[in-house]
This record gives structure tokens, C-alpha cells and sequence, in this order.
């Protein structure tokens, strides 16, 4: 059995490799290589590969025999796949959520809310904040948390993460600048305070369907950027 303090790198060389995936600098597709990993996180082969298969488990990573692990390869359809079991799934479950949610849920759902709105989108290098990214998972985490069905829950909470490294396909956050994301989730809470079970169903949906369609209209520019760098193909 693992001891204390290698269950506890185990989880921050986790959440530091999560991190990195989410933020694009480790590539889709790209090796993760146990060696090369030791050196850029000073961990033991040991506490890496107690880390690697949690990645696999939340989508973030893939595993084959003889070829090891890799970070998830990502492609248009996946993310539209990725979307439609995200809405079919958050949108039954935040029915639940809103009727069934106790005083305290809201409470909760109101802090987390607060926490993210005032935790800004970009860091201090241009890319996507880490501060974000925990905030709001944690508000999208608390939203369901009304609902009793805790395998419901994590299959959630697993999906949204694999649909976070989509992200990455943008080398600029730009689909932040192309829309009010705070208003998004103002809507959102504000929906589900009022247990308007209708409208934080809307609301919930129109927000996951918007990250998708800007994220693949961000791939198809870069799609078309690339192609015009290659130049015309050869006869």
C-alpha cells in the first residue's frame, strides 16, 4: 500500500500534469513519456504512474501496451460527441439539482458563482488561468451538486473535463473575447436560485453548445491557416 506522502505527489504531479494538458503545453496527441516527465517534474517513475492512469480516467489521456500513454488526440467530431452527451447528461441532471437542491446547495452555488466572477479569465502570460479553470469547474461541479445521483455526477464531471482540452486548439483564448462568459453563468445561477427548472435547462445548454460552436469555428480557422502555409499540394 502507498504511503501518506507518495498518495499526496501522486496528486500534485496529477493536477500539475491536468493543468498542462488543459493549457496546451502538452500537445493532443503527444507522448507522455515516463522518463521525460521525471525530469520536467522531478517525480519518481513510481508517483508518475500512479498519476497517468487518473488522466486516462477523466478523458484527459489515452493508454495502449507497447506504446504507453498519450494525451488525448482531438478532432471535431469527439468535441460535437463530447457535447451532445454533455447536455443530454448536465441538463437531466440540473433538473434534479434545481427541485431537489436544499438551502445550503444554494448557498454553495452562490459562493462558487461569487468565487469565479471575481477570478479573472487570462493569467498574467496571456493564456487561460489556472485560478479560472478551478473556479469554474468547481461552479459547474456545485450546479449539479442538488442532485443525490453521485455516479450521475462524476460521469459529468468527466465529461466536461475531456471537453476542456479542446481549449488548447486556440493558442490565444479568444472564444472568451467573442462573448459575456460571466453572463453566462450569471444566467445560470441566477435560473437555478430562482428553481426556474426551464430556463437554467436553456440557459445550461445554450452555454455548453456555445463553447462548442466557437472552439470548432477557432479549429477551422487554424485548419485553413495551416493548409495556406503548406501552399497548394503537389499534382
Amino acid at each position: 500500500m502507498a504511503n501518506t506522502s507518495s498518495m499526496t505527489r501522486a496528486e500534485e504531479i496529477y493536477q500539475r500534469l491536468r493543468a498542462d494538458i488543459l493549457n496546451g503545453r502538452h500537445e493532443p496527441g503527444s507522448r507522455l513519456r515516463v522518463e521525460a516527465l521525471k525530469e520536467k517534474y522531478g517525480a519518481s517513475s513510481g508517483v508518475l504512474r500512479e498519476a497517468l492512469p487518473r488522466l486516462v480516467g477523466q478523458g484527459l489521456a489515452t493508454f495502449a501496451p507497447q506504446q504507453g500513454f498519450r494525451v488525448v488526440t482531438v478532432s471535431p467530431e469527439r468535441l460535437e460527441e463530447l457535447t451532445e452527451a454533455r447536455v443530454f447528461i448536465e441538463t437531466h441532471l440540473v433538473r434534479e439539482s434545481v427541485t431537489a437542491g436544499t438551502i445550503e446547495w444554494e448557498s454553495d452555488l452562490l459562493a462558487a458563482h461569487h468565487h469565479l466572477a471575481r477570478v479573472p479569465f487570462f493569467g498574467d502570460a496571456g493564456e487561460i488561468n489556472e485560478r479560472w479553470l478551478h473556479a469554474h469547474a468547481r461552479f459547474h461541479r456545485v450546479l449539479l451538486e442538488g442532485c443525490s445521483n453521485r455516479q450521475l455526477r462524476d460521469i459529468a464531471t468527466q465529461l466536461r473535463e475531456a471537453a476542456e482540452v479542446y481549449r488548447c486548439w486556440a493558442r490565444t483564448p479568444t472564444e472568451h473575447s467573442n462573448r459575456d462568459i460571466a453572463a453566462e453563468h450569471k444566467t445560470i445561477c441566477d435560473r437555478a436560485i430562482e428553481r426556474d427548472v426551464p430556463g437554467v435547462v436553456e440557459a445550461l445548454s445554450r452555454h455548453i453548445n456555445i463553447t462548442t460552436h466557437l472552439l470548432l469555428d477557432e479549429y477551422g480557422r487554424h485548419e485553413e491557416e495551416s493548409k495556406q502555409d503548406r501552399g497548394p499540394s503537389s499534382p
